[in-house]
């Protein structure tokens, strides 16, 4: 019988995401199979793929005994952002597969959620306030979004990230492109 999940306050539903999936495979780093493994980006000089259990990820285990990293703050807000938040995200939470490396969103001066591609609905419907974001974010307009809009199907070759602000729940996309 497999453990709860442990808790990642930002990356609430990493199985829903696709980050962690059930598993037999022992953890390299507490050496225990139990029912999960991570299969995201790790960054580290050790090989690490599929290879470790969230609560290693979730107590900070595989970052200090593998020197393992599984995500990035997006550089351009990490002024804004403490240095306890930058660690969490980086060092204790699941990151996300993308074309070219995560950019975690932030607002309100705190990481937001990662809740995963974003679906063609909530594309479609995004509020004004998420279409601006994105616009001032990526410095794209308004056709460029309508672009992106037409032609978008979750893990396609041009990939919004959903992030929810953990704060004031607004909702922000992140953009990568292959």
């Amino acid at each position: 019988m497999t453990e709860p999940l442990p808790h990642f306050p930002y990356h609430p539903d990493p199985v829903a995401t696709g980050a962690v999936v059930a598993s037999d495979k022992q953890c390299v780093c507490c050496e225990r199979s139990r029912g999960y493994v991570y299969v995201g980006s790790v960054y580290s000089t050790n090989d690490l793929d599929d290879a470790l259990c969230p609560w290693c990820i979730a107590d900070g285990s595989a970052a200090s005994r593998l020197d393992a990293s599984f995500g990035e703050l997006f550089s351009r807000h990490r002024a804004l952002v403490p240095e306890s938040v930058i660690a969490e995200v980086n060092l204790r939470t699941p990151g996300y597969v993308s074309w070219q490396g995560e950019s975690w969103l932030s607002h309100c001066n705190d990481a937001c959620e990662f809740h995963g591609d974003a679906t063609a609905a909530e594309v479609a419907d995004a509020s004004n306030e998420t279409k601006n974001a994105w616009m001032e974010e990526y410095k794209q307009d308004e056709a460029s979004w309508l672009s992106v809009v037409d032609g978008y199907r979750p893990a396609g070759h041009s990939a919004l990230y959903k992030f929810v602000c953990r704060h004031c729940r607004r909702v922000l996309f992140g953009w990568d492109l292959c």
